[in-house]
């Protein structure tokens, strides 16, 4: 091909694949659905690609097929009425994905779309992608899923490889989508509304108050009005699995760790009712990787995140309630390393890590958590009183330089906070709230 252009290469694969035609098929050179969508009828001819408005040289070509008609996809009638005068012209929808055996995964650039329109010709699936492959539109994901063969033929980064696995896996989240909230063209974004506690007793939060069935119920109530800027609520479970302890224990770290079986009911009826759940870490004196290894089991399935609580992650001879606990990067960083690598090998969606704070002092070196592509890496702000010293809280923690570089939580408390914000409070404050919890 002289010309990389989407319009002028399916000009030249024309010329020099075909003398005449008995069709045509015609679609927008940016419409890749409507590409496929004339590729999938099995066209008597090329398929032939248009700017906005249908140039010179395409019209010339088409008179040079001589085609009994024109299939057109996706094109206003009437700008192809006004170029196809002499012909007859039949428009069709624009469907799903066809199936395809082959699909290519190209660039979202004028010389894969190029690609694209050779491919359209000899009958393989493209799909085009900028960025992270899992924020792909689902139809897009499902044709790439349902061919027996898929080629990434651009550079599209050093983590295609992994995410062309987490879409030919298929795992997805609760209420779909591989991404928490970067969800792509078919969820318009995501918001989680999560109520907090312990399975075994509604002391330490709302959660405990009732049964998994009940909670999820209760959950519908609590996320009304969290949905009203159009992003889609996503009910969660956020369970405390170690809790913080005021006797040190048989290992003395300060810190009772919840039974796999107290846990495991929450995680199978949030399966079943589409919620997702966070397991909660208050390490005291042991340190947050070992913590969470002790819950793998679950954290290998794909609606399970992890939160890291420094209020109650104790130094050596320190004990709770004494002092706000802390935690430094490089520890946090070992569990977004080791979570990371189970999303890796599971082939998982990616997953929520929340790092709980209402101190600047409850996390050293925030600057320096890693945010790799196969978590979620929020800050869960906390703070707790009248909506003044909650907003201080927030304004304090959300006006750091390194803000920009997490997603961003709320928690309510419904006995210390005075009033309870509202959810029109909650969505006002910026950065984007995306996670709210009840406590």
């Amino acid at each position: 091909m002289t010309d990389a252009s989407p319009v002028s290469a399916s000009i030249e694969f024309s010329r020099a694949a075909f003398g005449c035609a008995v069709e045509v098929g015609l679609a927008l050179a940016e419409d890749v659905e409507a590409i496929s969508t004339l590729a999938s009828r099995d066209i008597e001819g090329p398929l032939l690609l248009t700017d906005s408005e249908l140039g010179v040289s395409l019209v010339e070509e088409i008179e040079r097929l001589a085609p009994q008609r024109v299939v057109a996809a996706g094109i206003d009638e009437q700008l192809v009425a006004d170029a196809l005068s002499e012909f007859v012209v039949e428009h069709v929808e624009v469907g799903e994905w066809p199936p395809y055996e082959r699909v290519w995964v190209v660039d979202d650039s004028d010389d894969a779309a190029a690609l694209a329109a050779i491919a359209g010709q000899v009958g393989v699936g493209v799909v085009t992608a900028t960025g992270d492959l899992r924020a792909l539109p689902r139809s897009a994901r499902e044709a790439i899923a349902a061919a027996s063969e898929v080629e990434v033929l651009s550079d599209l980064g050093d983590d295609d490889a992994w995410q062309l696995d987490v879409i030919l896996g298929g795992e997805e989240l609760p209420g779909g989508g591989m991404l928490l909230f970067e969800t792509g063209d078919d969820i318009p974004g995501r918001r989680l509304v999560a109520v907090y506690g312990h399975p075994s007793t509604g002391g330490l939060g709302v959660l405990g108050e009732q049964s998994p069935e009940d909670t999820v119920n209760r959950l519908q109530s609590i996320a009304e009005g969290y949905g009203a800027d159009g992003l889609a609520v996503l009910p969660t479970f956020e369970i405390i699995a170690t809790v913080a302890s005021a006797s040190a224990g048989a290992d003395g770290d300060y810190s009772s760790v919840t039974d796999h079986e107290v846990i495991r009911p929450w995680i199978e009826v949030a399966a079943a009712n589409d919620v997702y759940v966070v397991l909660d870490l208050q390490p005291g004196r042991s340190d947050f990787l070992s913590q969470a290894k002790l819950y793998e089991e679950f954290l290998r399935l794909p609606h399970v995140g992890l939160a890291l609580d420094p209020e109650w992650r104790l130094k050596p001879h320190e004990v709770h309630l004494r002092q706000v606990g802390t935690v430094d990067a490089a520890e946090i960083n070992q569990v977004v390393d080791w979570l990371a690598g189970i999303v890796r090998e599971e082939v998982l969606p990616q997953k929520l890590l929340i790092v709980h704070q209402f101190r600047f002092s409850m996390i050293t070196n925030r600057e320096l958590i890693e945010t790799p592509p196969e978590l979620a890496v929020m800050i869960h702000m906390d703070g707790q009183g009248s909506l003044s010293a909650k907003y201080n809280t927030w304004n304090t923690l959300t006006g750091e330089p390194d803000a920009d570089r997490f997603y961003w939580g709320w928690k309510n408390f419904y006995d210390e906070d005075s009033p309870v914000a509202t959810p029109e409070q909650v969505l006002a404050r910026s950065p984007e709230i995306v996670y709210v919890s009840f406590q």
